[in-house]
C-alpha cells in the first residue's frame, strides 16, 4: 500500500544529483596543490556525506593536518568553478518531482548552501522546492534529530506524514532518530549493504518506483 506523505525531504549529493566525480576531482586538485598524495576516486566517494570539513579532513589525513585550512580554501574555490562539469540529475528525478509537484518538498543536505543553490538553479529544479536547508543553514546537520524538529516547526506536518529520501547512512539515521519515514535510494553514493543493514522503511533503485510508494 502506498504511504501517505505531505512533506518530502530530499538529500542532494548522490540522491538527486550525480555529483561524485566533480567532488572527487576537486579533492584531488586540492591534494595536488598541497603536494599530498592523490586518492582513488572510489575512496574519495566514501568520504562524502558529513559536510565539506569532514571531507577535507578525511582526504588530507594525518599527513595533511597542518594544511586543512588551506585545503578547504583551495577545494571550495575549485569546486565552485567545476561543480557542474559532470553533474546531472539522476534518471527519473525531474519526472518524479513533477509527479509530486503538489507535495511540499525541501532539500535537506550536509552540503553548503552556496554550492547547493547554484547547482539546483543550474539543473532547473529550483521551482520544485520550498527551501534548501544546508549544512551552514542551521546549527544542526544530519543525523541530528533537532534538524527535523526545527524544520517541522515551520511546516504544519506530522512526523508520520514526513519522509526523508536519501542515499546515505546519515539520511536513514536522521529519519530513525527523528521518528519520520526513511526512504533509501540504493543506486546513489552510499554503500548498498550498509544501507540495507539499517533496515530503512522504504528502499528503491529507480526514481520511477516512488510514484507507487507515496500518495
Amino acid at each position: 500500500m502506498p504511504v501517505s506523505v505531505e512533506l518530502m525531504m530530499f538529500d542532494f549529493d548522490g540522491t538527486l544529483v550525480t555529483s561524485g566525480e566533480d567532488i572527487a576531482n576537486s579533492v584531488n586538485y586540492t591534494l595536488q596543490c598541497l603536494n599530498l598524495p592523490i586518492l582513488e576516486k572510489k575512496r574519495i566517494l566514501t568520504f562524502i556525506g558529513d559536510g565539506v570539513v569532514k571531507l577535507i579532513e578525511r582526504a588530507t589525513g594525518e599527513e595533511g593536518r597542518a594544511h586543512r585550512e588551506k585545503a578547504l580554501e583551495i577545494f571550495s574555490h575549485h569546486y565552485e568553478m567545476h561543480m557542474l562539469d559532470h553533474a546531472a540529475l539522476y534518471p527519473g528525478v525531474h519526472d518524479l518531482l513533477e509527479h509530486f509537484r503538489g507535495k511540499r518538498k525541501i532539500i535537506l543536505t550536509n552540503k553548503r548552501f552556496l554550492f547547493t543553490e547554484k547547482m539546483v538553479t543550474a539543473l532547473g529544479i529550483q521551482d520544485f522546492f520550498e527551501e534548501i536547508v544546508a549544512a551552514d543553514s542551521t546549527p544542526f546537520i544530519k543525523p541530528d534529530p533537532m534538524l527535523v524538529e526545527m524544520i517541522l516547526e515551520r511546516y504544519p506536518v506530522t512526523k508520520e506524514k514526513t519522509v526523508m529520501i536519501g542515499d546515505g547512512v546519515n539520511d536513514v539515521l536522521l529519519a530513525r532518530n527523528a521518528g519520520i519515514i526513511s526512504c533509501c535510494y540504493l543506486s546513489g553514493l552510499g554503500k548498498r549493504d550498509d544501507l540495507i543493514g539499517l533496515s530503512p522503511d522504504i528502499v528503491f533503485e529507480h526514481f520511477q518506483e516512488l510514484k507507487d510508494k507515496f500518495v
